[in-house]
């Protein structure tokens, strides 16, 4: 009489398959989830930078404004979903620039920091990719 079931041989194939399929599928996908995540940083960047120019409009100046949570905030401080946190310089006279800062879960992206300016420069520093590559 013959019993139905698997051999060992065959489960440990099965088994080496799934791994392997796993192998190359899970860092895709973390990949796609990065990439995902930086539209976050974007968003963030761009929707300040706009308070901003409101900001000059109205009292021709960048110098006061402030990002954070209080009355005299022009944007929040961290992106919507909390994966950047927002800073604001003032590097020289009329100019500002924002940055985001991958935070939590974020800090490994490979894009580093997010850079926006009043000139509507985008880059990135401290990654290993391009700002072609990110923005």
């Amino acid at each position: 009489m013959r019993q139905r079931g698997f051999t060992l041989v065959e489960v440990a194939i099965v088994c080496a398959i799934v791994a392997i399929l796993a192998a190359i599928a899970v860092p895709s996908y973390l990949s796609s989830v990065q990439k995902g995540r930086r539209s976050d940083a974007k968003s963030a960047l761009i929707g300040a930078a706009g308070q901003l120019e409101r900001y000059f409009t109205e009292r021709n100046t960048y110098s006061t404004a402030t990002l954070g949570s209080g009355a005299g905030a022009v944007a929040p401080s961290t992106s919507l979903n909390g994966y950047y946190t927002l800073t604001l310089t003032f590097p020289a006279g009329r100019q500002y620039l924002l940055s985001a800062v991958p935070a939590g879960i974020h800090v490994g992206d490979p894009c580093g920091t997010f850079t926006y300016d009043d000139k509507g420069s985008k880059n990135v520093s401290g990654g290993t990719l391009t700002a072609a590559d990110c923005w």
